[in-house]
This record gives C-alpha cells, sequence and structure tokens, in this order.
C-alpha cells in the first residue's frame, strides 16, 4: 500500500507534471472506483489543473474549481504517461480503473491488481467532503506535529502501539510498512500498550516516527511515479523481510500474521529476544 512518502513523492510529481495542464477527458473503467456523482466527473473536462495536496495517504488534485480526490488503497497506482494510446480502453478489461487524458497528449491512469477493489476517487467541492479525509488524525510531518502532542496521542490509547500508528484517526499516513519501521528503528515491539510508555519512550519513538519518514520522503524525492513502490522495497529494513537476518543485530527477522496482512519485527531489537506469538493467539509466548 502506498503511504506517506510514496503519496507525498506522487504529490511532487504531479505538481511537476500536472498543474498547468487541461484536462481533456475522465475515463472512468472500473464500476466500483467512483464515489461521488455531484459534481459529476465531467465537470473536470475543460478546466486547468492546479496544485496537488496530500492528506494523509490521499491526493486531492485542484481541476478548476473541483478538487479531484484519489485514495489508492492497497493494490492501487497511477501511471503517467506522456503519451496515452490512440484507441479509447475498454471497461472491466484489466487493472485500469480510471484514466485523465489532458490536452496535447498524454496523461494519467488509475491501476489496481487483485480482485478486492478499494481504489477510490472523488469530485468535490472541498476535499474535507471526503469522509476518509474529514477524520484524518495530524499529519506526523507537520511543523505543529511535536513532542508533546504524540504524547498526547499515546496517552489517550489502551491498544497496541502497531495498532495506533496506523489508525489513520490518530495520525494521518503511515500504515502497515512504516509502522514495523518505525518500531524497529525505536526498539518497540508492537504489542506494546501505547498508555504505558514513559517519558523517555516517548520521545524515543516520536524521534523514530519524524526521522523514519523524513529519510523515506527524501529517498522517493524525484523519483518517477513509475519507479516509487521499488524504491520503496529497496529502503524497508525489516518489513517484508521475515527470514533475513537483521541489518543492525543480524537476528533473524519474524513475522506476525493476521488475516489479512502480517507485521515483521526483531526478536533482538525490538522484544527482547523473545519471539512473539501469532497474533490470533494474542499474547506472548511464554
Amino acid at each position: 500500500m502506498p503511504e506517506l512518502p510514496e503519496v507525498e513523492a506522487l504529490r511532487e510529481f504531479l505538481d511537476a507534471h500536472l498543474a498547468g495542464r487541461v484536462v481533456q477527458r475522465v475515463l472512468p473503467l472500473a464500476v466500483s472506483v467512483l464515489k461521488t456523482y455531484d459534481p459529476p466527473l465531467t465537470a473536470l473536462e475543460g478546466q486547468r489543473a492546479g496544485a496537488t495536496a496530500r492528506h494523509g495517504k490521499f491526493l486531492a488534485v485542484r481541476i478548476g474549481e473541483l478538487h479531484l480526490v484519489i485514495h489508492l488503497a492497497r493494490a492501487g497506482w497511477l501511471r503517467w504517461q506522456d503519451a496515452l494510446p490512440d484507441r479509447p480502453p475498454r471497461p472491466g478489461k484489466g487493472p485500469l480503473a480510471l484514466r485523465v487524458a489532458l490536452e496535447g497528449g498524454g496523461g494519467f491512469d488509475l491501476t489496481e491488481a487483485g480482485t478486492r477493489k478499494r481504489l477510490a476517487v472523488y469530485v468535490v467541492r472541498d476535499p474535507q467532503e471526503v469522509p476518509g479525509i474529514a477524520r484524518l488524525g495530524p499529519d506526523p510531518l507537520a511543523e505543529g506535529f511535536d513532542r508533546d502532542a504524540f504524547a498526547a496521542l499515546l496517552a489517550a490509547e489502551r491498544r497496541q502501539i502497531k495498532g495506533v500508528l496506523r489508525d489513520q484517526s490518530v495520525i494521518a499516513g503511515i500504515g502497515n510498512a512504516y509502522s514495523d519501521e518505525i518500531l524497529h528503528a525505536a526498539k518497540v515491539s508492537p504489542f506494546k500498550l501505547a498508555a504505558s510508555f514513559d517519558e523517555e519512550q516517548v520521545t524515543h519513538l516520536y524521534e523514530a516516527v519524524r526521522r523514519t519518514l523524513r529519510e523515506a520522503v527524501e529517498r522517493a524525492h524525484g523519483v518517477a511515479a513509475g519507479s516509487l513502490k521499488a524504491e520503496k522495497k529497496s529502503g524497508l529494513r525489516v518489513h517484508g523481510r521475515d527470514g533475513e537476518p537483521c541489518p543492525v543485530c543480524g537476528d533473524t527477522v519474524r513475522s506476525v500474521s493476521f488475516a489479512d496482512s502480517s507485521l515483521q519485527y526483531c526478536p533482538t531489537c525490538q522484544t527482547g529476544g523473545k519471539p512473539l506469538a501469532d497474533r490470533r493467539l494474542s499474547r506472548l509466548l511464554k
């Protein structure tokens, strides 16, 4: 799933390639992709694109007086093309969900792999009309998100820290991959209760959040949209690396499986050498 660093890189990419261009046509190809009907997609046609904003994992492209809001979900992606095919795409064929064609040629496709279609597109007058944006917590890279604000969020939580970091209504933009990376950098168990952190641990985790995300944003800066997925994977230290050696201590990275996802961690760095039980058991191995 694209997370804050990749979505921020896509925002920069669209600002450089889309801003100032006029939308010629918007073609929805998957019935599930469009989540609004008023204003219609056709209201974007003939309008000039402006700046693109990021709200957590959402992109909001200003087009005329409206906003095209995109959430790529788990398996979605944005593919820029300097020249679009001459033949119009056929609905329901392959991963293509929506195409935006620009005057003068080129544009971008929104695609989604797999059978679980969650990619979402909205046309709104204000991005805050999108429910997912309206409920977002603070952006972890915002200037006003300081250590004390982070501490207040943790103090109000009785959940495990892994789930808190991924909750978009608490902190916007962090998903499964970067929560693993943050907790590894902070040397914290993903099962530790958020409200149990002492002052020093809060500070250490806050610094890990900011540093991990900033470094990922820097790595993604200037990377072409089509290469961002590979760049993200290459920069991960534990997530998706089950069975590989930890780059810090050399212990074997382990995994915990959930119903539809998994987390990765290093026992030596994060859990005092103890392997975590499968999350379905909801406890540590004794």
